[in-house]
């Protein structure tokens, strides 16, 4: 059994070689989610749901971006933008939500990690907000240019 670069011999999340040289991870997750089918889907989809729910407890800045978003959904509806537009302002606003999730992730991830400061912790913190920054900054430019269009 392979293991992990710097882990333990005993780490649960030890390496298993099958055939075709695939690895799967040894890990409760992996156990907990199941193989395939609906269950697998369904079980992704809590997850998934949970995730959400600790990013809008836990995350102000999603909690921003959300009803940021929600706003500019609300307008888009009354904008009498061609529908290529609508679906690239939507497709943005998404894109902002994802990064933010992204961003929130890593962010936690390095909290776990260690509360002590790292000039390491830094630079994972602050390219996650520059990630962010720049989808926030598309945004609006993109809306910008699509109100513009009406001059």
């Amino acid at each position: 059994m392979s293991t992990l670069d710097n882990e333990p011999e005993n780490s649960d999340y030890q390496l298993q070689k099958i055939p075709n040289a695939l690895l799967i991870a040894d890990s409760f997750a992996s156990e907990v989610k199941g193989k395939t089918g609906l269950a697998r889907i369904l079980k992704a989809t809590g997850y998934s749901i949970e995730g959400f729910k600790a990013a809008y407890k836990y995350e102000a800045a999603f909690r921003q971006v959300i009803w940021l978003n929600v706003i500019l959904f609300i307008t888009l509806i009354f904008m009498p933008f061609a529908t290529p537009i609508k679906m690239l302002l939507i497709i943005v606003s998404f894109l902002s939500l994802i990064v933010e999730l992204f961003n929130t992730g890593i962010e936690a991830c390095v909290d776990h990690t260690s509360t002590k400061q790292h000039p390491l912790a830094k630079i994972a913190k602050d390219v996650g907000s520059a990630a962010q920054f720049l989808a926030l900054l598309l945004l609006f430019v993109l809306w910008s240019m699509a109100l513009f269009s009406f001059l």
